[in-house]
């Protein structure tokens, strides 16, 4: 509609010149390019996400399983769906600050996502990583987590690298459901 109320005749009043491409707008992404809600310091607290997730309700805070030291949770900007991450509690930014029990239910838990995922969603491959530091690419550098990313054949294709756009065929809530589900019986 435009400020008259009447209908919008063409694209150029929002994008200037037509240039006979459509457009998928993806507004709830600049909340993540903004970097909205990511902690300012390397404090623990409820500013950190990762220390607040293992507050909620499983649902709420995205989690798919909990062990003693180490949870496996959603990420909520995921590359691609069942992208998930296993987690310390303990608000620690540096991997070589672990414990040795936390390394290995770290590890677990890597290993177990994979075992579910693959039970779930049966992806071709996955891509596994830390980022360590900003620098490095961390979005919250402040508190150390691991990215378990299922991957397909062809699922980059010209919509991330073209249209900055990822296309995800299933809600995070859903996702949570069955990879919930199947954490208790793999």
């Amino acid at each position: 509609m435009t400020e008259s109320g009447g209908p919008v005749e063409s694209s150029q009043e929002f994008a200037g010149e037509s240039d006979g491409f459509g457009r998928l707008w993806t507004p709830h992404r600049m909340v993540y390019i903004k970097g909205e809600n990511k902690p300012d310091h390397a404090e623990a607290g409820q500013d950190c996400p990762f220390c607040a997730a293992p507050g909620r309700s499983d649902a709420d805070g995205l989690i798919v399983a909990r062990g003693e030291l180490v949870y496996a949770v959603l990420n909520l900007y995921p590359y691609n769906s069942g992208h998930l991450m296993t987690v310390p509690f303990r608000h620690v930014a540096d991997y070589a600050e672990l414990t040795d029990a936390e390394v290995a239910e770290l590890g677990a838990f890597t290993q177990r996502a994979m075992t579910v995922i693959r039970s779930v969603m049966a992806p071709h491959g996955f891509n596994l990583g830390m980022n360590q530091g900003s620098v490095a690419g961390a979005g919250i550098a402040a508190h150390l987590h691991q990215h378990v990313v299922p991957r397909w054949g062809g699922d980059t294709n010209f919509m991330p690298i073209v249209g900055h756009t990822r296309v995800l065929p299933e809600l995070l809530a859903d996702a949570q459901q069955k990879l919930s589900a199947a954490w208790t019986q793999a």
